[in-house]
């Protein structure tokens, strides 16, 4: 069974311009639902790491951003797909060492699921995701979806769907 670590503010949801402080404000990204779904089917574990300084910063709480990943599992669900884990990391420095900027979030999962990086791969909408997969020797997928523009030559995926579609079609 195959792993993959998808962020969360643009890849599955909209990434606003503040950080999304309640249930209401999640809105997932059209098709990203089913395309979770879709992998699920396909024998792909989930697994979602996102950052959220607004914990630290005071804008939110770790009841709240349970009840926003509960609504977004509840919406997953109703189309048949699932998530296995969410890690978070709830500090505002960009020195903190489970930031994805650092590759601690994913070197603590692997060390939480006893596996081995090479064969996970990440989706996200930030580049300095992509670059912190790589240095953990994870493969990393950049879509358009969320806030950040890129270079052309840069290879990206409109969205998640796209991703989708192309892993299980074996085109990655």
């Amino acid at each position: 069974m195959s792993l993959i670590i998808l962020g969360r503010d643009g890849v599955i949801n909209h990434d606003l311009n503040e950080a999304i402080i309640s249930p209401a404000e999640w809105e997932p990204i059209e098709g990203s639902l089913e395309a979770i779904a879709r992998l699920n089917h396909a024998g792909y574990r989930v697994i979602v790491s996102t950052h959220q300084p607004g914990i630290e910063q005071g804008l939110l709480d770790v009841d709240t951003l349970t009840r926003i990943h509960s609504k977004m599992r509840r919406m997953l669900a109703q189309v048949g797909g699932k998530i296995e884990a969410i890690l978070y990391c709830p500090h505002d420095s960009e020195q903190c060492e489970c930031q994805r900027s650092q590759g601690g979030a994913y070197l603590e999962l692997a060390n939480r699921l006893r596996i081995d990086l090479n064969n996970v791969i990440s989706v996200s909408s930030h580049l300095a995701s992509i670059a912190s997969a790589q240095a953990v020797a994870i493969k990393p997928l950049l879509v358009k979806t969320g806030k950040e523009s890129f270079a052309d030559e840069l290879d990206a995926y409109n969205d998640l769907s796209g991703v989708a579609d192309a892993l299980l079609k074996g085109d990655i």
